[in-house]
C-alpha cells in the first residue's frame, strides 16, 4: 500500500528510506544522516507506519493498547508541523493511525485524555519526556512503546538538555526493552559519535568512538516497502539494549547556490550589524518571494526589521521571529508563514530547524554564520527539496566577516561540519533525572546506576559520583542536611528511594527541564545607608534605575571594573539581589567597552580555515578586491599571521599605549584571555587597564608601553591556574552559574503551587546557599558543577587552552609606530554600546573622545599607502 501512495504521487522511494526500514526489520536502532528536502523525517516514521498498519485492531485497554512511537523534537513547532504533514499519507492511505502532538502549551483536558487514551504517535519535547519519567505508573503507560524517533538531533544531543534526553531514553529503555531509537539530522560531522552517544548498554571495549559503540551497521536491502513476515519482531533481536546502530546516509542533493553581498563593490572595514547593505538587503527581498533573514541575535533582529521597515516604500508584508517574542505573536508570525502571506521574515536561531512553514525562495544571512553546519540548516530552510538547489545570499558586515564568509562558503561546498567536542554528562542534570525515577517509582541504588551507566553521557560515571548525587537529593548535602526542605527523598523499608510525599511529587514536575531563561539586571546608581559600630564602612544600596542590562554582562566584573551604558561612563560595584549597582566613573577611560557582537562564537572548525586562508595568499584571489589590498597592506606595515602563531602587535596612540592580538577563537575565548591577560599587565604596573575583543583579536591598553614585556611568559598557559582560580573567586560568574545549577538539579525550586517565585527571589535564595556552601562545604556537587559550567560556557577554557598550548614559544611579535589594517575592526569597538533591556538601537558614544573615530583611524592606516593598494580604502 505505500509502494502505492509513493506511486500515486509520482514519487519512487529514496534509498535511504528503505534503508530505514531494513534496519527496522533488523531490530536495530539508526541514525540517518541526510540533507534538508530529502524525506527525512518520513523516512523515520516509515517502519513505524508501515507495523502499525500491519498491525490489526488496536485492544482498547490492556497490551498493545499504548503509544508505538514516540517521536521527540527540539522545537514545539516542529511537533505541529510534523503532525500536520505526518496525516498526509495517514489520510490518503486511509490508515487507522492516531497522532497527537503534546508540548507544555497543549491544554490540561487533552493531557488527561492522552494519559487514559494513549494515541500510535506521540509528538512531544525533551522536557515532556522528562515529565514523562517522572509519572507514577510511567513503565505501564510505555510498555507497549516500539520506537523513539529523535528529531534534529545535531542541535540537542550535547548540553545539558542532551543530557536529560539520554537519560530519559534510558529509562524508556528499561520500560520497554525492545524499543528502537531512531535519530534524524542533515548536519552531523562525526555520525559515529552521535551514534555511540545514541546507542543504548554499557561501554564496549571495542568502542572506536569517545561514546562506545559497535560499529557502524549494513542495512540490509528490501525490495518493498512490506516487511517479511515475524522479521520486525523486536523480541528476535535480543531487546534494545546493547544492539548496533544502522547509520544510514542519504544521498546528496543538489549543491545549494551561496552568494556573497559586495554592497557597491566595498568591503566595509569593521562592524557587526551589515547596516550598510539594507537597501540592498531590500532589494533582493523584492527580487525574490518568500525571504528568511537570518541574524545572530535577539538585538541584530530588531535593528534589522525596524531598519527594513524605515525604507519599505513597497509596503511589503516583513515580519519578526525570535524568541523574546510572547508565543502569541509567534505564533500569528508562523501561521502567516505557512498561509504564505509573508514576503520576508526576519528571525534568529528560532526558524533554524526543519519546519516547513511554506515556500521560502531565498535565505539571508546578514553578518558572519559562525558555523557552516548553522549555515547549512539555515539554507535549508529555502526550497525544500532535495533535487533543486537553494538558493542563499550572505551578508559579510566587515572585512573579517568576509573572510569567515568565504569559508563558510568553501565549508560548505566540501560538506565539511563543525566537529563538537566530546561532552560528559553533567550532575545537576542527572539530579533532576534521579528525583523524576523516585517521583514515577520506588528504585533501588544498583539498578538505576545500571540505568544511567548505559546512557551514552555518563558511560565513565563512577559509583561515588552516583551516590553524591543520590545524596544530594536526599539531603541537599552535608552542610545543608540539617535543613529539612531539602530532603526530597527518603529510604523505603526494603532499601529504596522514593519521593518524601506527593507535594514534593508536584514541585519537581512543574520545574523539570534544562534551559534556564537569561536574566537582565537592574543597572542602578549606587547610594550609601545605615553604618556598622565604630563609624564602619555604609552599605550599599541601589538608588535611580539607568536601564537594564543582561546578567552575564555583569558576571565576569570584579568591582571597580569601568565599562561604557546608556551614553556614560560607570564604575561596577557590585550586585545586590537583581541590581547591578553602579557609581559615576571618574576614569572616563572604560575598562570593558561592550558591543553588540554575535551571540554564536566563531566555530573551532570555521577557524580554522579562516586562519588558515589569511596565509595563503594564493587564496585570497577568491576575495573581493578591496579586501585583497587590505590584506595586502597588512603584509606592508606588519606581517600576515599564520596559521600557527600569535601575532601580537604593540604601538603607542595618544596617551595609551597597545597591545593587540589575532588568536581567531571566537568572543568568549577572547574575553576570558583579556580578563587573565589584564590581572598579569597590573602586576607587572602597566595599568590602568582595558581591553575590547572580537570573534578574531583582542585589544589592550595600557598608560605604560607593553613592547618590551616578555610576551612568552605573558601567554604562558599557567595563567589557567592561579590567574584563573583568583579570578573566579572575585567575579559574580560563579553565583549566577551556581544559581543555574540549582535550579536544573532541584535543589531550588522556580515554580510551586499557586506560586512562581521571581527572579529576584530566585537569586536571593542560591546567593544565600552559595555562600553557606563556600564556607562550610567548599567541595559540594553543585560548587563543583558551576565551576564545571563556567569554565565549558561562559569561559571557553578548553578552546582557551588549545590556543595556549597551540602559541606556547611561536608568539611573533611586531612592535608598530601606528595602527596596522587588522587593528581597525577592534579598536573601532572602543566607545560602542549597546543599550540593553531589548531596545533596538546602538549608541555610539563621541569615539573622538576615545580617539577612535572610523574614518580617522582608517585616514591615518591608508597614509603614505603605496598607490597599488589605494583601493583598500
Amino acid at each position: 500500500m505505500f509502494a502505492d501512495w509513493f506511486a500515486s504521487r509520482g514519487w519512487s522511494p529514496r534509498r535511504h528510506q528503505l534503508e530505514m526500514i531494513a534496519a527496522a526489520e533488523a531490530g536495530s536502532h539508526a541514525l540517518l544522516v541526510a540533507p534538508t528536502g530529502g524525506g527525512k523525517t518520513l523516512a523515520g516514521f516509515l517502519p513505524s507506519l508501515v507495523e502499525l498498519a500491519e498491525r490489526g485492531p488496536r485492544p482498547a485497554f490492556g497490551p498493545g493498547s499504548g503509544v508505538h512511537t514516540l517521536y521527540l523534537s527540539p522545537l514545539k513547532a516542529l511537533t505541529t508541523d510534523v503532525e500536520r504533514n505526518l496525516m498526509t499519507p495517514i489520510r490518503e492511505i486511509g490508515l487507522n493511525i492516531h497522532v497527537e502532538s503534546r508540548t507544555g502549551d497543549t491544554k490540561q483536558s487533552k493531557k488527561a485524555r492522552q494519559r487514559e487514551f494513549p494515541p500510535d504517535i506521540l509528538l512531544t519535547t525533551p522536557e515532556q519526556l522528562a515529565l514523562f519519567c517522572a509519572w507514577d505508573g510511567a513503565r505501564e503507560y510505555f510498555a507497549d512503546l516500539k520506537c523513539v524517533v529523535l528529531d534534529e538531533v545535531h542541535a540537542i544531543w550535547s548540553g545539558k538538555r542532551g543530557d536529560l534526553l539520554s537519560l530519559g531514553l534510558g529509562r524508556l529503555q528499561q520500560f520497554a526493552p525492545g524499543m528502537r531509537r531512531v535519530a534524524l539530522s542533515a548536519t552531523v560531522d562525526d555520525p559515529e559519535m552521535i551514534a555511540g552517544w545514541l546507542r543504548p548498554g554499557r561501554p564496549s571495549t571495542a568502542a572506536r568512538s569517545p561514546y562506545p559503540f559497535h560499529g557502524e551497521g549494513t542495512a540490509r536491502p528490501v525490495s518493498s516497502l512490506s516487511r517479511s513476515d515475524g522479521e520486525g519482531d523486536h523480541a528476535k533481536h535480543g531487546g534494545g539494549v546493547d544492539r548496533d546502530v544502522t547509520i544510514v546516509r542519504g544521498d546528496p542533493g543538489a549543491p545549494p547556490v551561496i552568494d556573497v553581498l559586495v554592497s557597491e563593490g566595498h568591503v566595509p572595514w569593521a562592524g557587526h550589524t551589515g547596516q550598510h547593505a539594507i537597501p540592498e538587503v531590500y532589494e533582493a527581498l523584492k527580487r525574490s518571494g518568500m525571504t528568511l533573514i537570518f541574524v545572530n541575535t535577539r538585538w541584530q533582529a530588531e535593528f534589522v526589521f525596524q531598519s527594513l521597515w524605515a525604507i519599505n516604500e513597497d509596503d511589503l508584508p516583513i515580519a519578526l521571529h525570535h524568541g523574546s517574542l510572547a508565543a502569541e505573536q509567534r505564533r500569528k508570525v508562523e501561521a502567516a508563514m505557512a498561509r504564505g502571506d509573508l514576503r520576508a521574515v526576519v528571525c534568529t536561531s528560532t526558524l533554524d530547524l526543519g519546519i516547513d512553514w511554506g515556500d521560502v525562495d531565498l535565505v539571508i544571512q546578514l553578518a558572519a554564520p559562525k558555523g557552516a553546519s548553522r549555515l547549512v540548516q539555515r539554507i535549508g530552510r529555502a526550497n525544500h527539496r532535495l533535487d533543486e538547489p537553494s538558493r542563499a545570499l550572505m551578508v559579510p558586515a566587515s572585512r573579517f566577516e568576509m573572510l569567515e564568509c568565504q569559508a563558510a562558503r568553501e565549508a560548505v561546498a566540501a560538506n565539511a561540519f563543525d566537529w563538537e567536542p566530546v561532552h560528559t554528562g553533567t550532575l545537576d542534570t542527572l539530579a533532576q533525572h534521579v528525583m523524576g525515577c523516585a517521583c514515577s517509582e520506588p528504585f533501588a541504588m544498583d539498578d538505576l546506576y545500571t540505568e544511567i551507566t548505559g546512557c551514552g553521557p555518563y558511560r565513565g560515571l563512577t559509583y561515588e559520583q552516583f551516590e553524591e548525587v543520590v545524596d544530594l537529593v536526599a539531603t541537599g548535602g552535608y552542610a545543608l542536611r540539617t535543613y529539612e526542605r531539602f530532603a526530597r527523598i527518603v529510604r523505603t523499608r526494603d532499601g529504596k528511594w522514593t519521593v518524601r510525599n506527593a507535594q514534593t511529587a508536584q514541585r519537581h514536575r512543574m520545574n523539570v527541564g534544562t534551559i534556564v531563561a537569561a536574566a537582565t539586571l537592574n543597572v542602578r546608581i549606587a547610594s550609601r545607608r545605615g553604618a556598622s559600630l565604630g563609624g564602619a564602612s555604609k552599605q550599599l544600596i541601589g538608588g535611580r534605575k539607568v536601564g537594564e542590562a543582561e546578567e552575564n554582562y555583569f558576571e565576569q566584573m570584579s568591582p571597580g571594573d569601568t565599562f561604557v551604558f546608556a551614553g556614560q561612563v560607570w564604575a561596577f560595584q557590585g550586585i545586590n539581589g537583581m541590581d547591578a549597582l553602579v557609581t559615576h566613573a571618574q576614569d572616563k577611560d572604560p575598562k570593558i567597552p561592550s558591543w553588540g557582537g554575535s551571540k554564536f562564537p566563531m566555530s573551532t572548525s570555521l577557524a580554522d580555515r579562516v586562519r588558515a586562508m589569511i596565509q595563503d595568499r594564493d587564496h585570497w584571489r577568491v576575495l573581493p578586491p578591496d579586501v585583497q589590498e587590505w590584506l595586502e597592506l597588512q603584509a606592508a606595515r606588519s606581517v600576515i599571521p599564520d596559521a600557527e602563531t600569535l601575532l601580537v602587535e604593540t604601538f603607542p596612540r595618544g596617551s595609551r599605549h597597545f597591545l593587540v592580538a589575532y588568536p581567531f577563537e571566537g568572543g568568549l575565548a577572547h574575553g576570558t584571555l583579556c580578563m587573565l591577560l589584564t590581572r598579569r599587565l597590573d602586576r607587572l604596573g602597566v595599568g590602568p587597564l582595558g581591553f575590547v575583543c572580537t570573534d578574531y583579536s583582542l585589544a589592550i591598553w595600557s598608560i605604560k608601553p607593553m613592547d618590551g614585556l616578555d610576551l612568552g611568559a605573558l601567554f604562558e598557559p599557567d595563567m589557567l591556574g592561579d590567574d584563573l582560580e583568583s579570578w573566579l573567586a572575585e567575579s559574580f560568574m560563579m553565583k549566577r552559574t551556581f544559581r543555574n545549577c540549582a535550579l536544573i538539579s532541584g535543589l531550588i525550586e522556580k515554580r510551586q503551587p499557586g506560586n512562581e517565585k521571581t527572579g529576584r527571589q530566585v537569586t536571593f535564595s542560591t546567593d544565600l546557599i552559595y555562600d553557606v556552601l563556600r564556607r562550610h562545604q567548599p567541595d559540594h556537587l553543585l560548587l563543583k558543577t558551576a565551576r564545571a559550567d563556567a569554565a565549558a560556557g561562559l569561559l571557553d577554557v578548553a578552546r582557551l587552552g588549545q590556543l595556549l598550548t597551540r602559541i606556547k614559544g611561536q608568539i611573533r611579535h611586531v612592535p608598530l609606530e601606528r595602527p596596522s589594517p587588522f587593528c581597525v575592526p577592534v579598536l573601532v569597538q572602543i566607545g560602542r554600546e549597546r543599550v540593553g533591556g531589548g531596545q533596538a538601537a546602538e549608541m555610539i558614544l563621541d569615539a573622538s573622545a576615545y580617539g577612535f573615530d572610523e574614518a580617522d583611524l582608517i585616514a591615518e592606516v591608508m597614509a603614505d599607502a603605496p598607490p597599488e593598494l589605494a583601493g583598500a580604502e
